[in-house]
């Protein structure tokens, strides 16, 4: 289902045709190394770099018959070099392909989840500059609060996304690593200038020790990196979805002519593609989980974790590279209603501005408790006999002895909560 999704470019890398050039590449890596080391003869190298190639379906026959995709994958080539090809896979395990392999093709998409990730933050950033100096209510508990400007909330949005790309290129970093040491990792057949060799040719840094396998806290650590991220688009997502609630409709999906939003009712207008992120964000969080657990396997290495990493892996970065670039277009695209922001900032008939009003108290001599309990007093009638909260303030006693109405007036002004919002995006947007 997903695959009708699939961004062409990522798909292309969890294709077996990219996958197994990734294996030739490294075998004939190891060959050029031990070339030089005098192990290879130069003409034997020359037919296997001329000959070494393979097919995809011949693959797949073979295997059908031995049971075990590299040997398959060998055999292919073999049939292509011919005699020289004995020199190919010298010293070498199944796992030193597949591991170093895997290194290659994660940081392959690790670098369109990077660009994923840049267009992301420029579609938030300028959405956060459009709207600098909107204001809107803000909400604690799903309850308004005091106000703030709707860039703000995208603002923290984009430094969230600075952290998240800042995780991404150490995962990167941390999964663009090889290994060719052997069948328990002690370079008994192979030394480890030749793992050294291949993996500079190639642009991974060599393991500085490792089993049959390279350690799966590395890749627990990618897959763990794409959780967090895939859970903050969500974050993302449950906020467009919960301003596009009727009861509030300060934003809105864009819906276009001829979309539908429901089967049975022709007024539907849904936050669908947002749903869309938060349901997406549960399977990510799950192959998360599934990293972790390929961590603890059997002594030098069982199998246990190989047929978890050929799900997770293509399905947690296509899913990656899907979500970013879905948010993306959400956010471009996203309809705003400032009439709807407005309306909602003056619904609670200044109850925003208590704040305000509790500190000027405090400023004129009250202790805080004895201010506190003026204006919720006088919040409370907002509340229950449905007053503005300026006329419950300005006909409280007690309030009157230290404020006059002009005094009061200047705390319901907007600029109180939108003075520092210059110096803060200077911060964020450095």
């Amino acid at each position: 289902m997903i695959s009708r999704y699939t961004r062409e470019e990522m798909g292309r890398i969890w294709e077996p045709e990219n996958i197994f050039r990734k294996w030739l590449d490294i075998e004939i890596s190891v060959c050029e190394a031990w070339a030089e080391l005098g192990k290879i003869p130069q003409k034997s190298l020359k037919t296997i770099k001329e000959k070494a190639a393979f097919d995809v379906n011949r693959i797949g026959e073979i295997e059908r018959e031995v049971k075990h995709d590299v040997i398959a994958f060998l055999t292919s080539v073999s049939e292509n070099v011919g005699e020289d090809a004995r020199y190919i896979h010298m010293g070498l395990t199944s796992s030193d392909i597949l591991d170093t392999a895997l290194g290659l093709l994660l940081k392959e998409a690790s670098e369109l989840i990077i660009k994923d990730i840049e267009t992301l933050m420029n579609v938030i950033k300028e959405r956060a500059f459009q709207h600098k100096d909107t204001l809107m209510i803000g909400r604690t508990h799903g309850i308004h609060a005091e106000p703030m400007t709707l860039g703000w909330k995208f603002a923290i949005w984009y430094e969230e996304m600075k952290r998240n790309l800042s995780r991404m290129e150490r995962a990167k970093d941390v999964v663009s690593c090889g290994k060719l040491s052997g069948a328990v990792g002690n370079y008994a057949h192979i030394p480890p200038s030749v793992e050294e060799f291949v993996c500079k040719r190639l642009g991974l840094e060599p393991s500085p020790v490792s089993s049959q396998i390279l350690q799966r806290d590395r890749h627990a650590e990618f897959f763990t990196t794409l959780a967090i991220i895939a859970t903050s688009l969500e974050r993302f997502a449950v906020e467009i979805r919960h301003l596009q609630r009727t009861e509030v409709f300060e934003a809105e999906e864009f819906f276009s002519k001829g979309q539908k939003g429901s089967s049975a009712m022709p007024h539907k207008r849904n936050p669908v593609l947002s749903e869309n992120i938060c349901g997406l964000a549960r399977l990510v969080r799950s192959h998360a989980l599934a990293a972790m657990e390929d961590i603890p396997l059997w002594h030098e290495r069982d199998i246990s974790h190989s047929s978890v990493e050929r799900v997770i892996a293509p399905d947690s970065t296509i899913l990656m590279d899907f979500m970013l670039s879905r948010m993306a277009g959400i956010l471009k695209n996203l309809t705003i209603y400032p009439e709807n922001i407005k309306k909602n900032l003056e619904l609670l008939k200044g109850l925003p501005y208590s704040q305000r009003v509790l500190l000027g108290l405090v400023e004129k001599g009250l202790t805080r408790e004895d201010a506190y309990r003026v204006v919720q007093r006088c919040a409370m009638k907002v509340w229950e006999e449905g007053v503005e909260f300026f006329d419950a303030l300005t006909h409280d006693d007690e309030l009157s002895e230290h404020m006059t109405e002009d005094d009061i007036k200047l705390f319901f002004t907007p600029e109180n909560y939108t003075r520092h919002t210059e110096e803060v995006f200077k911060r964020v947007f450095i």
